[in-house]
Formats: structure tokens, C-alpha cells, sequence
């Protein structure tokens, strides 16, 4: 198992809480050059918050304990693609390394639906790499949307 695997299998543990809690189930890692690892997961539902994405928070969380805005030593590991809002977080913040799970064809920033690493003139580029364990990602978001919309009496497919 290459390192990409081993962070995100420890991402989707942290998807698999999001869930366990009623959340969208997406799980994020950021780990420093240093070593540190900093893991979260979605907490919007909870904390009634729209920016408090997996990605974010984490990202949060690194910036806090280093002092510093800038992640310049740092790789994120996130279950699904980051959405604009995440990815602009992720550019801001100048994290280099990006690895993502499974691709998100509604709101996702890194190629999907649009691909912010397009924009020109941008002072940091970060290297990104999606698909990694992206089965497995996919199958925890199916799993909760189809739960969601069988509650809700919408047509399951």
C-alpha cells in the first residue's frame, strides 16, 4: 500500500463518522512535511455552519497549530473532490499536494465540473491527483443519498 492509500483509508474512517453522525460522509487529512496529521470530517449539519466542509477544517486546524496561513510543506487528502469553496481554500493557503477520492460531478473544482487549476495567473498551483480509493469513496455517498431520498419518498435508483 502506497501512502496515498494508507491517508486516505484513514480519510474515509473519518467519511465513515460524518455518516455515523447524519453528515454528508466526506473525510479529510492533511498531513505536514513534519509529519503532524491534522483529520476531520463534514460538519455542517452540526455545526450549523456551510464552510465547515472536511477540507476546511482541517485546513483550519493545521493553520491554527502552525501559526501560519501558508501550508507550504503539506498534502490534503480528501474522500471526494473539493468543491470552489475548498479549492479556493487549498490555492489561498498554498498546500502543493492535493489527493482526492472519488470525483464530485456536481460541485467539484479539480476537473469535474470546472477546474480552478485552468485560471491563469494564479501564484501557486497545487499538484492533484483524484481517483485514489475512489470506489470506496463513492460507495459511502451513494449509501447516504440513497438513504436520504428513501426517506424522503423520492424514487430510489
Amino acid at each position: 500500500m502506497n501512502y496515498s492509500e494508507k491517508y486516505m483509508r484513514l480519510a474515509l474512517e473519518e467519511a465513515e463518522k460524518a455518516l455515523s453522525r447524519g453528515e454528508v460522509p466526506v473525510g479529510a487529512l492533511l498531513v505536514t512535511g513534519d509529519g503532524q496529521v491534522f483529520k476531520d470530517s463534514n460538519r455542517t449539519a452540526e455545526l450549523h455552519l456551510p464552510q465547515s466542509h472536511a477540507e476546511c477544517l482541517v485546513i483550519n486546524a493545521a493553520c491554527a497549530a502552525r501559526g501560519d496561513w501558508r501550508l507550504e510543506d503539506c498534502t490534503l487528502y480528501a474522500t471526494l473532490e473539493p468543491c470552489v469553496m475548498c479549492a479556493g481554500l487549498i490555492l489561498v493557503s498554498r498546500i502543493p499536494n492535493v489527493v482526492y477520492g472519488a470525483w464530485d460531478k456536481r460541485f467539484g473544482a479539480f476537473g469535474s465540473v470546472t477546474n480552478l487549476l485552468e485560471m491563469k495567473h494564479l501564484n501557486h498551483y497545487p499538484e492533484v491527483k483524484g481517483g485514489v480509493l475512489a470506489e470506496e469513496s463513492a460507495v459511502l455517498l451513494k449509501g447516504f443519498f440513497r438513504e436520504r431520498r428513501r426517506r424522503s419518498g423520492e424514487t430510489v435508483s
